[in-house]
């Protein structure tokens, strides 16, 4: 059961932003400190992608956990909502599918693309790497 009200879970919700949230700041801080380049959110390429570099025709997704419902077992984040959870599962579930659609939509315009999740970036290193890896 919701412990908000309804106009006040709505006035929530109103505030939550798509763009420059924390994971986004500390992924686009150590691609920074890595020394890669970068755009935000691109207009023209499908979705608008957290990052892209051009150069490199590479892009970086930045995933909240819960918005894009990360389904990993060692997520902590990710879970459904107990109240209106059939509102809920349709969203997250749409949610997934456009998100499947846009990388689709990507790599046929010769895109490559890197997805980070919100829970994997508490380890520093790790990500440093993958993001290393992937930009090389």
């Amino acid at each position: 059961m919701d412990n908000l009200t309804s106009k006040a879970r709505s006035e929530n919700m109103r505030r939550i932003r798509s763009k420059g949230m924390k994971p986004e700041i500390a992924v686009r801080k150590a691609v920074y400190q890595l020394g890669y380049r970068y755009r935000l959110h691109v207009p023209h390429l499908p979705s608008k992608p957290d990052l892209v570099f051009r150069n490199r025709e590479k892009v970086i997704f930045v995933n909240g956990c819960f918005w894009h419902f990360h389904e990993n077992n060692k997520c902590g984040i990710a879970r459904m909502p107990k109240s209106n959870s059939r509102y809920w599962k349709a969203k997250l579930s749409k949610n997934r599918e456009r998100d499947r659609k846009n990388l689709l939509a990507l790599k046929k315009l010769g895109w490559k693309v890197l997805v980070i999740w919100e829970c994997q970036i508490k380890k520093a290193h790790s990500l440093t790497k993958r993001i290393t890896t992937f930009l090389g």
